[in-house]
């Protein structure tokens, strides 16, 4: 952009350039055509002119995220700094600034929504997606330590029952983070069901039954008719004989979660929010 300003003097002239492009003097390229005269008593007084050119930088796509960013938080009236680490899948922009809950929200989602806005800036131009990651005074480190205390909690509980245990509803950052720790586990095993954005996670045991010992008796299943297996314990802790064991079909056992997403089994044990905790920052 190229423009001709006059004013009363070369440097009135700038400024006028300046706030015309809505950039500082010094980003811009200035060539004097004329310089003010001040005449004799008035007499041949002229004004100074110049021509100003300003090339608008080509911003990075992760350049032009911060930008977006930086324009959300004013509005949201948040003072911070913005520190940009470039990798291979994208970038990650860090806001650093006074500890609030404002650019957070509920368990990340403004957070959330923010990234997910600022990755639509700067990808608009380009079909080639560019990854932006957003976190705020190391929020995303601490939630991912819970979410993986959680899912180890939950896992020993499943393993210790038997029984399925069905998550709150997750993005797909956080069931990521559920699914591995998950995977480290011996003996369980997890799923995603549902539709967004009430996608949750399940965790089950491998094969259905408890693993652990109980005030030092092993705990053995029973049928639907009541038989139990070898060295079974009954009412008040008498052994039984040599029952025979009752055997049921595999397929019985078997429970689509998909199909009974809107009403789950009776044995499904619903995680209460309480358990993932609260983030102190």
């Amino acid at each position: 952009m190229k423009k001709e300003f006059t004013a009363k003097t070369v440097e009135e002239a700038k400024a006028l350039a300046a706030e015309e492009f809505g950039v500082a003097k010094e980003l811009i390229t200035f060539e004097v055509l004329e310089e003010e005269k001040s005449g004799f008593l008035g007499i041949g007084k002229s004004d100074a002119r110049i021509t100003a050119e300003y090339v608008e930088p080509v911003l990075s796509k992760a350049e032009i995220a911060a930008e977006y960013i930086k324009t959300l938080l004013k509005a949201m009236n948040v003072d911070a700094e913005l520190v940009i680490t470039e990798n291979e899948d994208g970038a990650v922009i860090d806001i650093q600034g006074e500890s609030t809950g404002a650019v957070i929200g509920r368990r990340g989602e403004t957070l959330d929504a923010i990234q997910y806005l600022a990755s639509m800036a700067a990808n608009k131009s380009d079909k080639e997606y560019y990854r932006i990651s957003l976190d705020f005074c190391g929020y995303r480190e601490k939630r991912k330590a819970i979410l993986e205390e959680l899912a180890r909690k939950i896992s020993r509980r499943v393993l210790r029952t038997g029984r399925t245990s069905t998550l709150e509803p997750m993005n797909s950052y956080e069931r990521r983070i559920i699914h591995s720790a998950v995977s480290e586990i011996e003996g369980v095993t997890s799923k995603s069901i549902g539709e967004e954005p009430y996608r949750r996670v399940v965790i089950s045991s491998v094969n259905g039954k408890p693993v652990r010992s109980y005030e030092g008796k092993e705990r053995y299943s029973s049928d639907r008719r009541g038989g139990y297996s070898k060295g079974g314990y009954g009412k008040g802790g008498k052994r039984r004989g040599d029952a025979p064991i009752q055997k049921t079909s595999m397929d019985l056992m078997k429970v689509s979660f998909e199909k009974n997403y809107k009403k789950p089994k009776p044995e499904d044990e619903m995680i209460s929010g309480s358990l993932y905790g609260k983030i102190d920052l």
